[in-house]
């Protein structure tokens, strides 16, 4: 980044370019510039706009102190180098940033603010920004069905706060800057999770309950992973809170382990509805369900099982049996039940397709 101005086959020195990053000697303070000594390069001055916009920092500094600063113009009207501070200095921290980015470095930062998507904060005065997706497992926002201002609200407690974190991207043309604070534990997960293989069975406790599944703590590690709304129960799910709820300690099995993360499934313990259901039901067979929901598709229908205490089959009644969404609200209702005839089953595929019989 910073230059050498010698040509060390001819032994001489070499004008200075303009982008350059140059270190120099204040010698001079006057009331709107700063002089610096560039050595063999002549002498270099901070004023006009680059003045004011580094100010506060230059207000800091004293005669003797050397600082780089960029090259603005190698030689203006009066044979000095116009520099300035401010260029120099956010050119330099992106250099320090990338190095950081390059180590893997860990390193704390100060949070400034919180909106919905994230934490705001800066690194050598550079702004970044950790989105929720990258907070650690503890203080990630689990908050049933994603409302946004609670979310906030709690995003809100960590302002003032320290988290360390690592660099996840940086793009010093766009001045984007984003950071992790879960890439941090990483490489200590990923190690950790060696001591587990897909298909053990694990015991744990349910730490936060969110629309797109749960968040369980298990093993003496006290490792956080994730139950999928999929793998939550083999019935249609509409809120994982109709499963499942904060605290309650349950078994679950782990289905990928990938890197630093663990996906687990209660449903892989559970017996599959769907086994054998062609021994009970074939295409043509006339059973009563219950409407459960509607969607641009058609009808979730639950089957009802006189002989059976819970029954979690669900099919579909769809949308082209009526014609269209309003023709299928005017002849079904949500809870309601009807006769519905089976046109298809596929118990591999978890699939039963229904059509509605005249009442």
């Amino acid at each position: 980044m910073i230059k050498k101005f010698i040509d060390e086959k001819n032994d001489l020195v070499r004008p200075v370019k303009t982008g350059e990053i140059i270190e120099g000697k204040i010698i001079d303070k006057a009331r709107a510039a700063v002089f610096l000594d560039l050595g063999a390069q002549g002498t270099g001055i901070i004023y006009g706009k680059e003045f004011y916009e580094a100010k506060e920092k230059l207000k800091n500094l004293k005669i003797g102190d050397s600082i780089f600063a960029k090259v603005i113009s190698p030689e203006n009207e009066e044979g000095y180098v116009e520099l300035s501070l401010t260029k120099a200095g956010k050119e330099l921290a992106w250099e320090t940033l990338l190095q950081k980015k390059q180590k893997g470095e860990i390193f704390p930062v100060k949070i400034l603010k919180a909106n919905k998507g994230g934490l705001m904060t800066e690194v050598s005065g550079i702004p970044a920004f950790i989105p929720v997706s990258q907070l650690a497992p503890v203080n990630y926002p689990k908050v049933e069905g994603g409302n946004t201002q609670q979310i906030l609200k709690i995003l809100q407690k960590f302002v003032g706060q320290e988290l360390e974190v690592k660099i996840l991207a940086l793009d010093e043309k766009e001045e984007k800057l984003i950071l992790s604070e879960k890439a941090k534990e990483a490489d200590k997960l990923k190690d950790v999770l060696k001591n587990y293989k897909v298909g053990d069975v694990v015991e744990g406790e349910i730490t936060g309950v969110v629309d797109f599944g749960a968040f369980i703590k298990f093993g003496v590690e006290e490792l956080e992973g994730l139950i999928h709304i999929s793998e939550l129960d083999w019935q249609l799910i509409e809120s994982p809170s109709e499963i499942i709820k904060v605290g309650e300690k349950v078994k679950a099995k782990i289905i990928d382990i990938s890197e630093d993360k663990v996906s687990l499934s209660l449903k892989a313990l559970k017996k599959d509805p769907w086994q054998d259901l062609e021994k009970k039901y074939k295409k043509g067979d006339v059973i009563k369900g219950k409407v459960t929901k509607f969607n641009p598709f058609g009808a979730f229908v639950q089957i009802l099982d006189p002989t059976a205490k819970e029954f979690k089959i669900q099919g579909l009644c769809h949308i082209s049996e009526f014609g269209s969404e309003k023709k299928m609200k005017e002849m079904l209702g949500i809870d309601k039940k009807y006769n519905f005839q089976i046109i298809s089953i596929e118990p591999r595929e978890h699939r039963m397709s229904l059509r509605l019989i005249e009442q």
